[in-house]
């Protein structure tokens, strides 16, 4: 089922996110815009447009996370395989996003966004809802 949804995803994002996607949308709602007079600008006539638009927003939801997830993988993916292939690069912040950023394997959270910790000695950005994972560290972050 998880396949499934994986291959549809990326075929209706593809076919959305065109140019001609974008043309069709744009002609059915100058279409839906002109038959106003002929409906009267009734309810009914309005019902249309913002059942269809909340609809495909509700649906387009589910396509561009399931979209955006794949994108983000792949980006730490090929990161993680420049750090750990390039001589010398402190890689010890690969797989970062497991949430073990010392690689101990104990966890405490940091408090604040862009909060200091130190790595090596160095001071690292620590984004937030990632771990310190030294309890040394995790006072320096602090500090």
């Amino acid at each position: 089922m998880s396949e499934l949804f994986r291959k549809a995803a990326a075929k209706v994002s593809c076919v959305l996110g065109s140019p001609v996607a974008f043309m069709v949308a744009t002609i059915l709602v100058v279409l839906w815009a002109a038959s106003g007079p002929y409906f009267g600008y009734s309810d009914t006539w309005q019902l249309v447009i913002n059942t269809s638009t909340t609809i495909g927003t509700f649906l387009m939801l589910f396509v561009l996370q399931n979209s955006q997830n794949r994108d983000t993988k792949a980006i730490n993916i090929k990161l993680d395989e420049l750090l750990r292939a390039i001589e010398g690069a402190r890689n010890r912040l690969v797989d970062l996003e497991g949430g073990d950023v010392l690689g101990h394997g104990r966890g405490l959270a940091v408090a604040e966004l862009g909060e200091r910790g130190v790595v090596d000695g160095e001071a690292v950005a620590v984004p937030f809802g990632l771990a310190v994972t030294d309890e040394d560290d995790f006072h320096a972050a602090r500090a």
